[in-house]
């Protein structure tokens, strides 16, 4: 596929700055461009590059401060964020590269009754179950488990080998990656006659729509009730909802992410890797937990936080600068105990 800038340009909303008719088609770092390829700058750090890339076209940030005193090569393309732009050039060249497929293919099983869009797409060895229903436009791929009553909005794309338990709600224009499961039961265990009872998980979980489920992650149902992903919300792989977790929306989820049951959620929280979250707390809106946090208590709103237990980034950061000193401390502490 071939653009030129000023088609990019139309498409972003941008300017051209150059010729409007150079033309791109591929893509490229910055610091690795050839010709005939799109890179994009949006960090300052990386400004320096833009003086040496040979890519046809570069798509720039509008707060990125030019050397107007220096020479460069490539075409540009001015945005207000070029990040953001560069993922919508990167959804259209994917949706044009990988067309969405439709129909039915063989051998698969559909119960008796459930009805497929016509513009939907049901891959091979796909098990639909009784109940199950399917929204406009979605995306069933090979291997994928839908159980009893489970209900997928429009536009989802569920790629191979995703498990979804029964009655579980898909919101519209969801993507779950292969292995994820969702709907598994609960950790739920009580002591009783000297071993381990089960407790039934009769719940559900809800996924409100807009959301990215990574590949292995696992959403438990809730013992009753919902476990609820709220709209917007994008979650890594391999991370862990724990039941009758309720979060708000567009919440981030970075890799091996644990949060235990019963907790609630705001709005705008980013978890790094590894963050682990004790169950039953409430968490606020708009906090940053750095990676491999620990969250033992509850949270309010609008906080940077890191560490095990967690507390503010900043004086996590004079801690750890604290701890590279401690040899030293031990054995000064150790010398003036000697002169005593």
């Amino acid at each position: 596929m071939e653009f030129t800038a000023q088609q990019i340009a139309m498409f972003l909303h941008g300017e051209v700055i150059g010729d409007p008719n150079a033309k791109v088609n591929d893509l490229a770092k910055i610091e690795e461009g050839q010709p005939g390829k799109l890179s994009f700058l949006s960090n300052p750090k990386y400004t320096e590059y833009l003086y040496s890339t040979q890519s046809s076209i570069v798509l720039i940030d509008a707060s990125i401060e030019i050397d107007a005193a220096r020479t460069y090569n490539p075409t540009l393309v001015k945005v207000a964020d070029a990040r953001a732009a560069m993922g919508l050039l990167l959804n259209m060249v994917q949706e044009a590269l990988n067309p969405r497929k439709k129909g039915i293919e063989q051998p698969a099983f559909i119960a008796e009754g459930v009805q497929v869009p016509a513009d939907a797409y049901v891959g091979a060895f796909a098990y639909l179950a009784k109940g199950v229903t399917i929204g406009e436009g979605s995306q069933i791929y090979p291997q994928v488990y839908l159980g009893d009553n489970v209900k997928i909005g429009k536009n989802c794309l569920i790629y191979s080998g995703v498990k979804i338990y029964h009655d579980c709600v898909i919101g519209d224009n969801c993507i779950l990656h292969s292995g994820c499961v969702i709907g598994a039961d609960g950790f739920g265990f009580a002591p009783a006659d000297g071993q381990l009872q089960k407790i039934s998980q009769i719940g559900n979980v809800i996924l409100e729509g807009d959301n990215e489920i990574g590949a292995n992650t696992c959403i438990d149902r809730a013992v009753m009730g919902h476990t609820v992903v709220g709209r917007g919300t994008k979650m890594d792989n391999m991370v862990q909802i724990g039941h009758n977790v309720v979060m708000g929306q567009n919440n981030i989820f970075c890799a091996q992410v644990g949060v235990a049951g019963t907790t609630k959620i705001g709005d705008w929280n980013t978890f790094a890797g590894q963050v682990g979250v004790a169950g039953q707390l409430s968490i606020g809106s708009q906090n940053i937990f750095g990676a491999q946090s620990g969250i033992p208590g509850n949270i309010k709103d609008k906080q940077v936080l890191m560490g095990t237990p967690v507390i503010p980034a900043k004086e996590w950061a004079r801690q750890a600068v604290y701890l590279k000193h401690l040899p030293d401390m031990q054995k000064d502490i150790n010398e003036l105990k000697k002169q005593k």
